[in-house]
């Protein structure tokens, strides 16, 4: 049975409707905007005649980008500390989200306590600069994976996920004789399957876009994830990778514009792929907190 609406409540959802669309629209433009001048003539872009379709469609930039052999180097490295990082923040936050969420474990309090502090109050540069160097990983990947291995606030979250599973399954399960391990794996990480989607999804996004720590741990060319050779590129008009080229491509249609469009758009593309395939179980995670007590 479908439930009338008043007048007050369709001008609500209408108005929600409205200023929604326009912020995905505020969103939307300027990548639009990079997207179009991708693909667009050199002409185009020195005219500023490029707004949110390409100009004299044009996909010399990309294969300019596609010969550079140090964005791939970049594109490598940035994909190693994806997988890596993202794997070892999964297996920290549920090992620890696990056990924080069973109320007879001894010390919770004090260990949970311990846990928020470390996220109100948090180590700053210099220091955490010198523990980095005092442990050798300055210009190795692990100074960017190590020391952000463990996210407490997506470990609350976890920890609060957990917390809210029916006990009664646990316990039937250690009836049945299975171990801790066991009810883990096999009964809370299946039901989980939501909160770990969408913070394996957080994690990689942040380890894809994370650029300040390879700024600060990373000197050598050879280890710069993306992010850093894009901010190499953009902020600081490095364009030196990309135009080694340019005695074998000199008869492509390119500019510094073009190309630096061009290569935001494939190093944003990858990590906007996953989203689909994940979507379901992405939505129902972000919003399991609001219906779960």
């Amino acid at each position: 049975m479908k439930i009338k609406q008043t007048f007050g409540e369709n001008l609500f959802d209408t108005m929600n409707v409205l200023f929604l669309g326009l912020m995905c629209l505020v969103v939307l433009v300027p990548f639009l905007h990079i997207a179009a001048g991708s693909f667009s003539s050199t002409n185009a872009l020195i005219h500023s005649q490029v707004k949110v379709w390409p100009v004299h469609f044009n996909v010399d930039n990309y294969i300019k980008v596609m010969q550079n052999m140090a964005f791939w180097s970049s594109f490598k490295i940035s994909i190693i500390i994806t997988v890596l990082g993202t794997a070892l923040n999964m297996f920290l936050t549920v090992i620890m989200a696990y056990p924080l969420s069973k109320a007879g474990l001894k010390g919770r309090k004090f260990f949970m306590l311990m846990i928020i502090f470390t996220m109100i109050f948090s180590a700053p540069l210099i220091p955490s600069y010198f523990v980095v160097k005092s442990f050798g990983m300055l210009n190795t990947i692990w100074a960017l994976i190590i020391p952000s291995a463990l996210s407490v606030f997506n470990m609350i979250l976890c920890y609060t996920f957990f917390r809210n599973l029916p006990e009664e399954l646990f316990e039937a399960a250690r009836v049945d004789g299975m171990s801790e391990y066991g009810i883990l794996f096999r009964i809370a990480l299946p039901l989980s399957l939501p909160i770990l989607v969408t913070l394996t999804l957080y994690y990689a996004v942040g380890h894809w876009n994370n650029y300040s720590a390879a700024l600060i741990y990373i000197t050598k060319p050879a280890l710069r994830p993306l992010q850093l050779y894009l901010y190499s590129m953009i902020a600081q008009g490095n364009l030196g990778d990309v135009n080694s080229t340019v005695n074998e491509l000199a008869t492509l249609d390119t500019s510094p514009e073009g190309l630096k469009m061009a290569t935001i758009l494939v190093a944003t593309v990858p990590i906007m792929l996953i989203y689909p395939f994940i979507q379901k179980h992405f939505i129902k995670g972000t919003l399991v907190g609001s219906v779960k007590g």
